[in-house]
Parts: C-alpha cells; sequence; structure tokens
C-alpha cells in the first residue's frame, strides 16, 4: 500500500508533493516570503512576471501544446526559477512551463527562488536558451554575441560559460558576417553549418549569395562548395561535379528531416528512387540527442 501511494504521489508531479508537504506560500507578501530564498514552493501563476531579458521570442504552439498535455497528467516535475522582485516573482527559467501551466488551467507552479540582478538574469536566460536542443547554428551565434555585447565577456569566458572550446565560439560568430539572407537559409535547415563556414571565406557578400543558390540548385555537399569557394579565390577549376537533382518527394520532406532530428539529414536518390539517409553530428551531446529521438535506449 505504501508503494502504491509513492507511485500515485510521484504520478501528480512535484506540485503533488509540494501540497502534501505544505510548503506552499500564496502570496508574495507572506510574512516569511523573505526567508523563501534557495527553496522550492508552490507558487501562484498570478504572481509571476515573464523575464523581459528573455532573448527566445518564438514558442512552438505544437511543442507547448504537447508540454501541457504532459503537466495535465504529471503535473511540474521540474520546478520553474524565479526572482523575488517587489511584491511579485519574475521567470528567470522555465517560461515554457510557466505558459504550458496557464494552458492546462493551473493556478499554481512549483518555482525555486533565487536572487539575481538584470545582468545575471539576461546571463542566465541567454544561456539557457543556447543549452536548448534543436538551435540552430545562427540562433546559438546571436545569443554568443549578446552574451559578449551585454555581458561584457571575451570569448575565451564564453567558453567558458557555455562549455565550449573558444574555437567552437568562434566558428560561430563568423556565421554572422554572412549575408542574411544565407542566415535565414541556415536557420531554415537549407544550408549547413558546414556550408555556412565555406561560404564565409568570400568576402564579397554577392559571391557569397552566388553560391548559396547554386548549393540549393544543385544540392552542393559542403566538400563541394568548398572546391568551389576554393575555385572563386584562387581562379583554378576545382569545382567538383554537381550531384543528381533530388527527386520532389525528397526536396518536398528535407526540411522536416533536419527540423525533427535538429540536425542536417543528408538525402540523396537515383530516378529510380532508390537512395540513402545519412544524419550529421559533431559531438557526443549530439549523436546522444538523435539517440533519443529514435528511442533507441542504451
Amino acid at each position: 500500500m505504501a508503494k502504491a501511494t509513492k507511485k500515485q504521489a510521484l504520478g501528480r508531479g512535484l506540485s503533488a508533493l509540494l501540497k502534501e508537504n505544505d510548503m506552499s506560500v500564496s502570496s508574495a507578501n507572506h510574512e516569511k516570503a523573505t526567508e523563501i530564498v534557495g527553496n522550492i514552493i508552490e507558487l501562484s501563476l498570478d504572481q509571476i512576471e515573464v523575464n523581459p531579458f528573455q532573448p527566445r521570442t518564438f514558442f512552438d504552439e505544437e511543442a507547448l501544446k504537447e508540454l501541457a498535455d504532459s503537466i495535465r497528467v504529471l503535473g511540474v516535475i521540474q520546478p520553474i526559477t524565479v526572482r523575488r522582485v517587489d511584491h511579485k516573482f519574475q521567470l528567470v527559467s522555465g517560461e515554457r512551463r510557466y505558459r504550458a501551466s496557464k494552458l492546462v488551467g493551473n493556478k499554481t507552479i512549483p518555482a525555486y527562488i533565487r536572487i539575481a540582478n538584470d545582468q545575471e538574469m539576461l546571463e542566465m536566460a541567454l544561456v539557457e536558451n543556447i543549452q536548448r536542443k534543436n538551435l540552430d547554428p545562427i540562433e546559438v551565434a546571436l545569443s554568443y554575441q549578446r552574451l559578449i555585447d551585454e555581458i561584457n565577456l571575451t570569448q575565451e569566458e564564453l567558453g567558458d560559460r557555455v562549455g565550449k572550446k573558444r574555437s567552437t565560439v568562434t566558428n560561430y560568430l563568423r556565421l554572422l558576417k554572412l549575408d542574411p539572407i544565407i542566415q535565414t537559409g541556415m536557420r531554415d535547415g537549407f544550408v549547413t553549418m558546414g556550408h555556412g563556414r565555406a561560404l564565409i571565406n568570400l568576402d564579397n557578400l554577392s559571391k557569397q549569395l552566388e553560391v548559396y543558390e547554386k548549393i540549393l540548385k544543385d544540392g552542393l555537399s559542403v566538400r563541394q562548395t568548398e572546391a568551389l569557394v576554393s575555385q572563386l579565390k584562387t581562379g583554378k577549376n576545382t569545382t567538383a561535379k554537381p550531384t543528381a537533382k533530388l527527386p520532389e518527394f525528397v526536396t518536398n520532406n528535407q526540411r522536416a528531416f533536419n527540423q525533427f532530428f535538429g540536425q542536417k539529414v543528408a538525402i540523396t536518390s537515383n530516378d529510380k528512387g532508390k537512395g540513402k539517409i545519412s544524419i550529421s553530428f559533431s559531438s557526443e551531446e549530439e549523436f546522444n540527442q538523435i539517440k533519443a529521438i529514435l528511442n533507441l535506449g542504451e
């Protein structure tokens, strides 16, 4: 019986456990409100304001509904993080959980209370955004640049903050030198970071766009793009032969594959419809993310 009770409590999520242990605080004006820093409490959603430093402006509605369905069944498993501001609380992290909880009609949410000034709020919001799954390279680069500009970090300090090598940070930041049209194409999954890094070697934006259009038209691989860029820079004909044009059923679904896996998915096919699907990854972390998506287990 004891085991069944414990299982039911876990199934109701963290909110239920907090209520059972009488840890809730119903108002920011609660007489012990100054003593709650460092604790998890059950907080009214009406008392919470969104983070004004949130760099993320788009929240996928379908993904938000899926999270809301999970919260409806299991409750909020991981608490949000907030800071005390006057008589309210301000989100530090967890805006998706906050939005999804409102979507299902919840009145409260478990929240961890901490102290943070405006600069720390911005830094935490940016770092959390960077650590999200399925970020495109331009989103990462923009977040890196904002941390450097607004927190006054060097590239080396930034690397320490986000757990990346300085060379990795530099490679992302260089993508911001690309023509905005190419940056948009990268965000939409039409070209990879590898394509972008090859195009950066062309200082002339018109030449960048010329090669970018050829990538889209002929389906050039990263290696073929590098060869073409080298030809344009040196005048030597080192261009690799373009790949065969992909059939329509592949091109119509290429973007969907890229978005699902959060990585560049290379698809090749002959005129008979026979082909191969390859998923690229650049780290063990990305490999494990793909493995989780495919639900392969240990």
